[in-house]
C-alpha cells in the first residue's frame, strides 16, 4: 500500500475556535488550506462559552455575527454578592457587565463551544472546506535550508498524518508538504511539544468546578452574570442559551484529590452532585436545584502560562491554548484564541500572494505574545481577587466589594477586547506595522487599537452605515480619507487640497498594488468621509481614486430623520477643516494616521513590509 502524498499552502492542526477561525479566514481569502482534528466529531456541549464585545465585532467582519447573536444569550448586567451579617450572602450591587464605553455590542454573548464551532464549520462548508477527522499528526520536520525557509513559494514543512479510521485500499499514513503549519491543538499541544517550545509560568492552588445545567432557584440574579463571595468560597453565575446556567464553583483541598504524577484533578471521587452541593452552600439563603440532566461538568486547576515563542522560522506557528493558558472565569480563552489567528490570517495571505515580505509574519509573535503576557498578568490579579476570602467583620484583610467592583470596571477595556493595543516595533528585524507619529491628528482614535465604531451616511443615497461594516476582514488595507468639508465655497481651497491628496495617494498605492481593476485596488480599499451636509454634496465632484465605486463616499451627517449618524469627526477627534487619513489594517486595527498633505509618508510606511 503506497503512502499518499499531498501539498498544501497552510495545514491547520486542531479544529477548536482558533483553528476554525484560521481555516475559514484563509479559505475566504482563496488560500489552499487544510484543517485536521483528532476528534471524530465536533464538541456537543460545554467547554468555552463566552464571546466578548470585540470578538463579536471580529466575527461580524467575516459575516458570522448574525447567527451568533440569534442563537446566543446576551449578558448585559452583572450582580455582586458578599457575606451578609445575618449569615449567608446578600447582594451588594449591580453594574453593567461591559464597561468599555466604545463597545459596539455592549454585552457578552454566551453559547456553548460546539454551537460556536458549528457557525465556523457551516460557513467553511459553504466555501467548500470540511474538517478532516479523525486524524493526528505523528511527525513534523522543518527544512534546515535557509534559502528554502525564506522562499514563500517553497514547502519546507513535512508533516506525517495518521488516519484513525481505516481507509479502504489506502495506508493509514499520509505525508503532507506545507508552506506553513498552524498548531491550534490545545493546552497539551503536540505541535508545541514537537517543536520543543516551553510553557513559562506556574500552576496556581485555585481549584474550580464547572457545572452546566437548567436550574430551579429563587436566586433573583440567575439570569445575570454574578460574582458571589461567600464564607464558603466563591462562585460565578453565567446565564446561557435555552435556560441553561453555568456555575463556576471554587473548591477546597478537602473537596478534591490531585494526582501527584499528572498534576490534574482526580475526577473519580467527585461528580456534578458534589459540585452542586458546594454551590448550594455558597449561595445560602437561596435555594438551587437542577432540572433534568446535567449538560456538562468538569474540574480544573488554574494554570497561568505563556509559550516561550509562538513560531519557528515563521513557518510553523502555534495559536490559542497551545500558547497561553489561564483561568476561564474572565471569559478570555476562546476570545484570545480566535483573535490570535485573526491576527495571523491576513499576514499569511499577504505573504502567500507575494504582496508582503515574509518578515511580516514576525509581527504575529511580537503582537500576540505581548497580549498573552498582559492577559496572564490580568488573570493573576483577577483570579486572586475572585478566589480570595471576602472581607468580613472577622476578616478585615479579605477582598472588599469596592475592591472587586473597581477591578471589574478597571479591567473592563481589557476583558471586553476593546482595549487590545498593538505597539510599534523598535526591533530592526521586525517590521513596524504600527506608526504613531501623527496620533494628535485623531486623538480619540488610538493608533494600534481597533477602528472605533460610528455611523456615517452614504453620500450617494443618504443611507446610514456602521463604518466597521464597510471595513470587512477581506485581507485589504483600508485607507479612510477624512476630507474635511468639500462643499465649502471655492475660495476655501479645500477641494483643491483633496485633489492634490488624491494624486499623491494614487501614486503611492499604485507602487504596492499593480492589479488595479475597474472597481478599485486588489490590496487596498479607499473610503472617503466628507464633513459636508447631505443636501449640498455631489460625490461625483471628488477625484476618481476617492470614489472607486459610488458606495465608497460617506458623509459625517445624520440620516434623513436625524435619528442616527453625525458628529463622527468629533468622535475620532479629527478637525473638520484640516481632515486626515486613517490607515486601517485588514484585521480592523488602525495602523497609521497621516495629514492630507503627508500622504507621501505612506510610501516609506508600506515599503517596510510590502513588496513594490
Amino acid at each position: 500500500m503506497t503512502t499518499e502524498e499531498s501539498q498544501v499552502d497552510v495545514l491547520v492542526i486542531g479544529a477548536g475556535p482558533a483553528g476554525l477561525m484560521c481555516a475559514q479566514g484563509l479559505k475566504r481569502a482563496g488560500v489552499n488550506v487544510r484543517i485536521i482534528d483528532q476528534r471524530p466529531k465536533k464538541v456537543a456541549a460545554g467547554q468555552a462559552d463566552g464571546i466578548q464585545p470585540r470578538t463579536i465585532e471580529v466575527l461580524q467582519s467575516y459575516g458570522l455575527a448574525e447567527r451568533l447573536l440569534r442563537e446566543g444569550n446576551q449578558m448585559h448586567m452583572a450582580a455582586f454578592y458578599n457575606p451578609s451579617p445575618k449569615g449567608g450572602i446578600e447582594r451588594t450591587g449591580r453594574a453593567a457587565d461591559i464597561t468599555a464605553p466604545s463597545a459596539r455590542y455592549p454585552f457578552e454573548v454566551t453559547l456553548h463551544q460546539g454551537a460556536i464551532e458549528a457557525i465556523f464549520v457551516d460557513s467553511m462548508r459553504e466555501l467548500g472546506l470540511e474538517v478532516d477527522r479523525p486524524i493526528v499528526p505523528v511527525s513534523l520536520e522543518l527544512s534546515k535550508d535557509e534559502k528554502e525557509l525564506k522562499d514563500p513559494n517553497a514547502h519546507p514543512v513535512t508533516v506525517v498524518l495518521k488516519h484513525l479510521q481505516k481507509r479502504e485500499g489506502k495506508s493509514d499514513l499520509e505525508v503532507v508538504k506545507a508552506k506553513f503549519v498552524v498548531g491550534c491543538d490545545g493546552a497539551h499541544s503536540w505541535v508545541r511539544k514537537t517543536l520543543g517550545i516551553t510553557m513559562d509560568g506556574e500552576q496556581t492552588n485555585y481549584i474550580w468546578g464547572v457545572l452546566d445545567f437548567i436550574p430551579d432557584t429563587d436566586f433573583p440574579d440567575i439570569r445575570n452574570r454574578c460574582a458571589i463571595h461567600s464564607d464558603n468560597g466563591s462562585c460565578m453565575v453565567i446565564p446561557r442559551e435555552n435556560d441553561i446556567v453555568r456555575l463556576y464553583i471554587q473548591l477546597s483541598d478537602k473537596d478534591v484529590v490531585i494526582n501527584k504524577e499528572t498534576g490534574r484533578v482526580d475526577k473519580t471521587n467527585i461528580g456534578p452532585e458534589q459540585l452542586l452541593q458546594v454551590a448550594r452552600n455558597s449561595m445560602k439563603p437561596y435555594k438551587i436545584e437542577q432540572v433534568g440532566e446535567v449538560e456538562w461538568w468538569t474540574i480544573y486547576l488554574i494554570g497561568q502560562r505563556v509559550a516561550s515563542k509562538f513560531s519557528v522560522h515563521e513557518r510553523v506557528f502555534i495559536a490559542g491554548d497551545a500558547c497561553h493558558t489561564h483561568s476561564p472565569k474572565a471569559g478570555q480563552g476562546m476570545n484570545a484564541s480566535m483573535n490570535d489567528t485573526h491576527n495571523l490570517i491576513w499576514k499569511m495571505t499577504h505573504v502567500l500572494r507575494g504582496w508582503a515580505d515574509i518578515s511580516l509574519l514576525k509581527t504575529y509573535e511580537f503582537e500576540r505574545r505581548k497580549y498573552a503576557q498582559d492577559l496572564i498578568n490580568f488573570d493573576k490579579q483577577f483570579s486572586a481577587l475572585f478566589s480570595g476570602k471576602p472581607r468580613t467583620g472577622d476578616n478585615q484583610d479579605g477582598v472588599s466589594h469596592e475592591e472587586f467592583l473597581q477591578a471589574f470596571q478597571t479591567f473592563g477595556a481589557f476583558t471586553s477586547g476593546i482595549g487590545i493595543h498593538y505597539q510599534p516595533s523598535s526591533l530592526p528585524e521586525i517590521p513596524s506595522v504600527i506608526n504613531t507619529t501623527h496620533q494628535s491628528l485623531a486623538p480619540n482614535q488610538i493608533i494600534g487599537q481597533r477602528i472605533l465604531p460610528h455611523v456615517f451616511v452614504r453620500a450617494a443615497d443618504a443611507r446610514p452605515f456602521e463604518l466597521q461594516d464597510l471595513l470587512p476582514a477581506d485581507t485589504k488595507w483600508k485607507v479612510v480619507v477624512f476630507t474635511g468639508d468639500v462643499g465649502r465655497d471655492e475660495g476655501s481651497g479645500q477641494l483643491e487640497r483633496v485633489k492634490k491628496l488624491a494624486d499623491e495617494l494614487e501614486r503611492v498605492l499604485a507602487k504596492f498594488d499593480k492589479a488595479r481593476g475597474a472597481h478599485g485596488w486588489e490590496a487596498f480599499d479607499v473610503l472617503t468621509i466628507c464633513a459636508t451636509e447631505k443636501e449640498r454634496v455631489n460625490y461625483t465632484d471628488l477625484p476618481p481614486v476617492l470614489r472607486s465605486h459610488w458606495s465608497k463616499v460617506l458623509l459625517d451627517d445624520t440620516d434623513m430623520f436625524g435619528r442616527t449618524g453625525g458628529k463622527g469627526y468629533e468622535a475620532y477627534g479629527i478637525d473638520r477643516q484640516r481632515g486626515t487619513v486613517l490607515v486601517v489594517r485588514p484585521d480592523g486595527y488602525v495602523a497609521n494616521i497621516v495629514p492630507l498633505e503627508g500622504v507621501s509618508e505612506l510610501e516609506g510606511y508600506f515599503g517596510a513590509f510590502m513588496k513594490a
